[in-house]
Formats: C-alpha cells, sequence, structure tokens
C-alpha cells in the first residue's frame, strides 16, 4: 500500500517548504517517542515524509512516480 506523504504530513501538494516544516514540526513533536503518549512508527512515518517532501528534488520525483519512486538515485543494473 502507498503512502501518501502529503497526508501523511496534513499538507496540500502545493505546500511552500515553510509550510511542510511547519506542520512536520508540529506533528513530530506530538509523537516523538520519547514524549508520553508517543507513537514510534508513526513519527518513523512522519521523518520519511518529511525526507521527501523537504528535498526538492525528491519531492519533484515522489510528485512524478508516487512513494515508488528509488530513494537512493541509483539505476537498473545490467542483467549479467
Amino acid at each position: 500500500m502507498a503512502i501518501d506523504y502529503y497526508k501523511v504530513l496534513g499538507v496540500d501538494k502545493n505546500s511552500s517548504d515553510d509550510e511542510i516544516k511547519k506542520a512536520y514540526r508540529k506533528l513530530a513533536h506530538k509523537f516523538h517517542p520519547d514524549k508520553s503518549g508517543g507513537d514510534a512508527e508513526k513519527f518513523k512515518e512522519i521523518n520519511a515524509a518529511y525526507q521527501v517532501l523537504s528535498d526538492k528534488s525528491k519531492r519533484q520525483q515522489y510528485d512524478q512516480f508516487g512513494s515508488n519512486f528509488d530513494q537512493r538515485g541509483g539505476g537498473q543494473g545490467f542483467g549479467g
């Protein structure tokens, strides 16, 4: 199942970098595992979303290909 990073952060696809950062900080503070009531899995999901959406090139690839894009940026190897 594909994860919608925009939905994870609660922002719109047209959101600015500042809006994304603000949403990330709010959610990271709320779900941080060291806080009472924190959720480690949700925190990891929020971090993954922010890592993609805060990087212009990753965000562009995500917008084009969805969450299935290769974040490592490597190409296909040859069949040998």
